[in-house]
């Protein structure tokens, strides 16, 4: 594994070799301090981000290295016109791995060409968020003890939700796992999912429009947010709006040991008084994306706890 592009790029081996060592890195945070000593991770981030782009470099500052970068396009030579290779190549001159996050779907596949250090795509377009898959596959894990024999819904937007569909196609190699997609005719998960997905690996699935029918059953719900821009019609969007926020009297008849993941940030989706439910994994699943990340940068540089 030279880069980390897609999630795809991971097989269920390598998956599982990462959740494993994010769980050694969580219990045992003093073999990893100084692992990294002497590196130097570069954040290349051309759109905003608060907990991927701060969990990289809390990451990074864990394992004992050093970061450098930018939060902003406007703050690198991007705004002056600079190509994604050429930003990449001369940062690769003062960096030893770099976590890219860009609007457009790609870049950092064109990046990872020009380039002879890793490069983690931390986000690019609509695309793929491989590393914000890791993290909710460490949640899952965590919380359920377990990547199978469960049953999941999505819900919210699911037909733009990067996050869903970077998660989706990463549990689809895991064995007896039923799909619910919880989310308004307008946002339903793109064909492209249905035919590679499901489809091709004969997985079978539901789609309702209301959590409500279906909580009961849930052993996971992942939310995510129904946009107002993503409709058409704002009469639709105001009769569906509220069937997508989570609160305490949807989760009334949910099991006792349902895990509510979110991939923040939050808007109104899920009620802040959920917030004290222990079933609400979200931020636990942030803290989750920090020690994942430390376990994937120790992997791409090639360094072990046992040099140290």
């Amino acid at each position: 594994m030279r880069h980390l592009i897609d999630p795809m790029d991971l097989s269920v081996e390598d998956i599982d070799g990462l959740l494993d060592l994010a769980d050694d890195i969580s219990n045992h945070p003093e073999k990893y301090q100084d692992v990294c000593r002497h590196k130097k991770l570069a954040t290349l981030f051309f759109e905003p981000s608060t907990r991927t782009r701060l969990s990289f470099e809390a990451a990074m500052m864990e394992l004992g290295g050093n970061v450098l970068g930018f939060s902003s396009a406007n703050s690198s030579s991007a705004a002056k016109g600079e190509s994604v290779a050429d930003t990449a190549r001369t940062v690769a001159c003062y960096a030893d791995i770099i976590a890219m996050r860009h609007p457009k779907e790609g870049a950092p596949m064109v990046a990872s060409k020009y380039v002879d250090i890793p490069i983690i795509n931390a986000g690019d377009g609509g695309h793929n968020h491989p590393t914000q898959t890791l993290t909710d596959l460490l949640t899952i894990r965590r919380e359920k003890g377990r990547l199978h024999d469960f049953t999941i819904g999505f819900c919210g937007d699911l037909k733009f939700g990067r996050t869903v569909h970077s998660l989706i196609k990463a549990l689809s190699r895991y064995e007896n796992i039923q799909y619910v997609m919880i989310s308004p005719e307008e946002l339903q998960i793109p064909e492209y999912l249905k035919k590679d997905v499901f489809e091709k690996k004969g997985i079978s699935f539901r789609q309702v429009e209301k959590m409500e029918d279906v909580m009961p059953e849930l052993d996971v719900i992942y939310m995510t947010r129904v946009q107002r821009e993503r409709f058409f019609n704002e009469a639709d969007y105001v009769r569906l709006k509220d069937s997508y926020i989570l609160d305490t009297d949807k989760l009334k008849d949910a099991k006792k040991d349902l895990s509510i993941l979110h991939p923040l940030p939050r808007v109104n989706e899920i009620s802040i008084k959920v917030d004290d439910d222990p079933r609400a994994c979200y931020f636990r699943q942030a803290l989750n994306g920090k020690h994942v990340r430390m376990a994937l940068i120790m992997q791409l540089l090639g360094v072990s706890a046992d040099e140290y």
